[in-house]
């Protein structure tokens, strides 16, 4: 008989969560996708871990858009993580709204959603209800898990929260704690949310009128810090979009304007205002040295988990100098760890994007892991 606890488009109902914040969640709610066949003895899962605005749908066409998976390239039949070797397992994290507990849920104290009212959460936070879920599937020990940009930080937090229960750990363009660029950039989206007059602090779920044009905004900003200079300058540079002079007005004169515009407005349609705003918060938060005792060798020491660390030479959100700070920490608590920086022109969203180097290093790893 099929398991259905494994397939495409799956929630679990589970228990009751205590935040870091203080708060607790009297019921969370994951949404999650399997992909593969989970081994006799449960011990070739992976769990990929999703980025800010990813979500489960890691290698499967997105409902909402249609799109393939936000990973398609890297997970499946004989691709490096090779889906008739591994079971892969991607959920959705708390604070977002492609089915996981966020504020869109119906909160069961008022029947309602909760809208701002749902509790602060942190990187951690999720990562505790991905134990939750993973203990829902009857896995013990995970083979390895695997993240990128907020998925790395993930990745990192199960390393340190859960050492017992992960083989090795993936952290790919990723940082051990938020800087305060990249807090001063997140708040930047979060006030040009709260200043849509749509926003109505965060009570629009019963309108049915979001407040698309501050989100919009939210993600324009946010996107520029994914690219690069040179890949802006290398596909757009200073043309203009569909004209042969300026205007000298206020309109989408160039074509990096007309792609920048594009990207909010398209965001707003597979993406909630409410979650950005905690989803950006938990990151804002996230300081893996801070919650052991100030030392980031702390959080790894003693451990038997084995570390892959990948950095890209044109991020500049996530720079090499944070990737080298984890394997500094790492060596101090004698773990187990290498570390490349690979070469890409396209920023920050290298590790989404078509990268043979980067293919040859999650398979050599994973290869070893098994």
């Amino acid at each position: 008989m099929t398991d259905t606890r494994f397939g495409l488009d799956r929630s679990a109902t589970l228990g009751a969560l205590a935040l870091d914040g203080g708060g607790t969640l009297a019921q969370v709610q994951i949404a999650y996708e399997t992909y593969g066949t989970l081994n006799a003895d449960a011990s070739n899962a992976i769990l990929v871990a999703h980025a800010l605005t990813g979500d489960q749908h890691l290698a499967s066409a997105h409902p909402r858009t249609g799109k393939p998976g936000w990973w398609a390239r890297m997970v499946g039949s004989g691709k490096p993580i090779d889906t008739d070797r591994w079971f892969v397992v991607c959920s959705n994290v708390i604070g977002s709204c492609m089915g996981s507990s966020g504020p869109a849920s119906i909160d069961p104290a008022t029947g309602r959603p909760y809208g701002m009212a749902f509790p602060v959460i942190t990187i951690r936070d999720m990562v505790r209800a991905q134990e939750m879920l993973i203990d829902h599937l009857g896995i013990d020990t995970l083979a390895a898990v695997v993240g990128g940009s907020m998925g790395g930080m993930q990745a990192l937090s199960w390393a340190a929260t859960f050492p017992q229960r992960v083989r090795a750990c993936v952290v790919l363009a990723s940082a051990a704690r938020h800087s305060a660029q990249n807090i001063a950039f997140h708040e930047v989206g979060r006030q040009a949310i709260m200043a849509d007059p749509k926003w109505r602090g965060g009570a629009y779920y019963d309108v049915g009128d979001p407040p698309t044009a501050g989100l919009a905004v939210a993600r324009m900003a946010a996107h520029i810090t994914y690219l690069s200079e040179a890949g802006l300058t290398e596909k757009f540079g200073r043309k203009l979009q569909g004209r042969d002079a300026k205007t000298f007005g206020f309109d989408a004169d160039f074509q990096v304007e007309s792609y920048l515009r594009h990207q909010g407005i398209a965001f707003t349609d597979r993406f909630d205002a409410n979650s950005y705003l905690y989803i950006t918060r938990a990151l804002d938060y996230f300081d893996l040295a801070e919650e052991h005792g100030g030392h980031l060798a702390g959080a790894f020491r003693g451990t038997a988990t084995r570390f892959c660390l990948v950095s890209f030479d044109t991020d500049w959100l996530y720079p090499t100098a944070e990737s080298r700070s984890i394997v500094h920490a790492l060596n101090a608590a004698g773990a187990r760890a290498s570390f490349v920086e690979l070469s890409s022109p396209y920023g920050h969203d290298a590790f989404l994007l078509d990268s043979p180097e980067l293919d040859r290093v999650m398979t050599g790893f994973l290869e070893a892991v098994r």
